[in-house]
């Protein structure tokens, strides 16, 4: 019996250890939002001894559901820049109206020199958008929209111009023109 024990008994301590679980094992809850890194640069502040860099990140987060929120932050390094600015752009969400997969009405806004124009589609469209302006409408459900973007090339102004445009959308039942609801026929006693 005391050789059998010794036979089963692992040779090395580290074997009789457990498998170690690797952080792709854990299961994961699916996240509320999309994150999209449009953008990372470097910048510098001059100071007496020389350049200070560190980066500055253009995140945009949206749930495909109607809301999304941009975000611009710097950090010491890449990651602590992006993480910063996907807390950012969580804390300035908007709801955008959206009807039959598109927006209900064309909108313009300008922000500093950049200038975005937005306008609903027929089914069937697809998102017809360059660069910016695609990134942030990719995440908040619109299928069918078209874009042009004008004037500066600057990106944070570009996807601010965008945010601004979603947010002047008025759903078409808030339209002063809109054919009033009838109400309810009452019985007759």
């Amino acid at each position: 019996m005391a050789e059998q024990q010794a036979a089963t008994k692992p040779r090395d301590a580290r074997s009789a250890r457990p498998p170690r679980r690797d952080r792709r094992d854990v299961p994961q809850e699916p996240k509320e939002f999309e994150e999209i890194v449009i953008n990372v640069d470097r910048v510098a502040r001059v100071v007496k001894g020389g350049r200070r860099f560190r980066f500055k990140a253009l995140v945009v987060v949206g749930n495909n559901k109607g809301k999304v929120g941009v975000g611009v932050s710097k950090g010491q390094d890449v990651q602590t820049a992006v993480s910063k600015a996907t807390d950012v752009a969580k804390k300035n969400l908007i709801v955008v109206p959206i009807v039959n997969e598109t927006i209900p009405h064309d909108a313009e806004v300008k922000v500093s020199g950049a200038q975005v124009l937005i306008k609903p589609a027929a089914p069937g469209t697809g998102v017809i958008a360059g660069g910016v302006v695609r990134q942030v409408i990719g995440v908040t459900g619109i299928h069918n929209m078209l874009s042009k973007s004008l004037g500066s090339t600057n990106k944070v102004n570009i996807a601010y111009a965008t945010i601004d445009a979603l947010k002047s959308l008025v759903p078409k039942d808030q339209w002063l023109n809109a054919p009033a609801k009838k109400p309810a026929k009452k019985e007759a006693k």
